[in-house]
């Protein structure tokens, strides 16, 4: 555990936020270790994928013993085993999703735009055919990310989703995340997970046919892989490790705000962590009470959080959307949605209740957020991401006649000759 308080001057929050963000690199080593991992499942397949899990992941079961895709029986039963309010929580959790995905896709219709050419050009939507859901295991069980990945997707109009989750020391998938598969409509679930995983779902093997589409959070080797396969299938982006920037006033509940931080600990090393105030003594409260946290709270333990002293509010503001984060808590009198929507992060929350953890969880907005800054251009994962656009012109005879010429202009002085004869060859007889 460790708190470090900083002081900024206020002055180039881009170079302050950039210095900030270098203390959370993962290892250059990291990258070649992904792409052995990768090279060795696409030359070994299922047999590579049985290997590295016995090697990489928690089960206790040798290469022969482990099986990969999960049945739908065994979904079932899984469902069946859990305590009735768990389920019930899921699915409460499932329909916010939902409703927050159908929302997405009825505020999307089709484009279409009539030129002055007479030609007409449209802009349609369609669902990618196929996607594949990445949700995390390891230290833990993520049914919640089986309902954010998966749900979208399918309201999205995806054939085929699949979900990718490691295995446990008994060589099965946690129960609860087997019973969201069963909530949000997943129609393959495989016992895999990492580098080896993503490896999987982007080239297949002998049991799993390859994907348009990979989604999903992950440490810091799946999202090594995924970058790594993104000229073979598209991705959703970065999503990992978790972050969270806590911009707080001297009314802020110093409690509430060292919980949500603590909370965002409890998925790993190597995430954001930071509060920023013009209070000194809200920030010394706050470290206090991060401590204190720390030591009592086991799955918090190795919080590492960065508390930094801003010249006023309106600069602590500055420094928030510079680091750009996944999650972006605004704990300050006042805040409102106007305020909100202005900001740069993945996710924002105001109001003095507004937590992640009810986002994280059932509020209805998803969890799957862009991280490392990437919220200055990415998105929450969203019913338009697993739909592809097309572009579909229409060229009558009119439009030809009027922008042949210009487009023999064009294709000159680009040097492109047949671009040009292309063109004009449309006007002929």
């Amino acid at each position: 555990m460790s708190v470090e308080r900083l002081e900024w001057d206020g002055q180039d929050a881009a170079t302050y936020a950039a210095g900030l963000r270098r203390l959370t690199t993962p290892p250059p080593e990291l990258e070649a270790t992904v792409a052995a991992i990768i090279a060795e499942v696409r030359e070994g397949g299922e047999g590579a994928l049985r290997r590295l899990t016995a090697r990489y992941d928690a089960t206790e079961r040798s290469s022969s013993e482990i099986v990969l895709r999960v049945e739908p029986t065994g979904i079932d039963e899984a469902r069946e085993s859990l305590d009735p309010g768990l389920i019930a929580a899921l699915e409460v959790a499932a329909r916010n999703i939902e409703r927050v995905a159908r929302a997405e896709l009825e505020a999307s219709g089709p484009v279409r735009a009539e030129l002055p050419q007479g030609q007409t050009v449209s802009v349609v939507s369609s669902p990618v055919e196929s996607a594949g859901v990445y949700v995390p295991g390891g230290g833990g069980a993520y049914p919640s990310t089986v309902l954010m990945g998966c749900i979208p997707a399918r309201v999205a109009g995806v054939d085929r989703v699949v979900v990718a989750s490691p295995p446990g020391a008994d060589g099965v998938i946690p129960p609860v995340v087997m019973a969201a598969c069963s909530i949000a409509g997943a129609q393959e679930l495989y016992a895999i997970g990492g580098a080896q995983a993503i490896a999987a779902l982007a080239y297949g093997c002998e049991s799993i046919e390859p994907l348009d589409l990979i989604v999903g959070p992950g440490n810091a080797y799946v999202n090594a892989a995924k970058k790594a396969v993104i000229e073979q299938v598209g991705i959703d982006g970065i999503a990992g490790p978790s972050e969270l920037v806590v911009v707080l006033d001297g009314q802020a509940n110093p409690e509430w705000v060292a919980l949500d931080l603590a909370a965002q600990a409890e998925h790993g090393p190597g995430g954001l962590l930071a509060a920023i105030s013009a209070d000194a003594e809200a920030l010394a409260a706050l470290s206090g009470r991060l401590e204190r946290l720390a030591s009592e709270r086991p799955s918090a333990s190795g919080l590492a959080a960065r508390l930094v002293k801003a010249p006023d509010l309106s600069a602590a503001v500055e420094l928030a959307d510079a680091l750009a984060p996944e999650h972006l808590e605004l704990a300050v009198k006042g805040a409102d949605e106007r305020l909100a929507a202005d900001r740069v992060a993945g996710a924002v929350f105001f109001g003095p209740a507004g937590a992640v953890a009810f986002g994280d969880y059932a509020a209805g907005s998803n969890h799957v957020l862009p991280t490392g800054g990437a919220a200055r251009f990415g998105r929450p994962l969203g019913v338009d991401v697993f739909r592809r656009r097309t572009s579909i012109v229409e060229m009558p005879p009119e439009a030809v006649t009027a922008l042949a010429p210009r487009v023999a202009t064009l294709a000159r002085a680009e040097g492109f000759d047949v671009h040009r004869e292309s063109a004009e060859a449309r006007t002929e007889g």
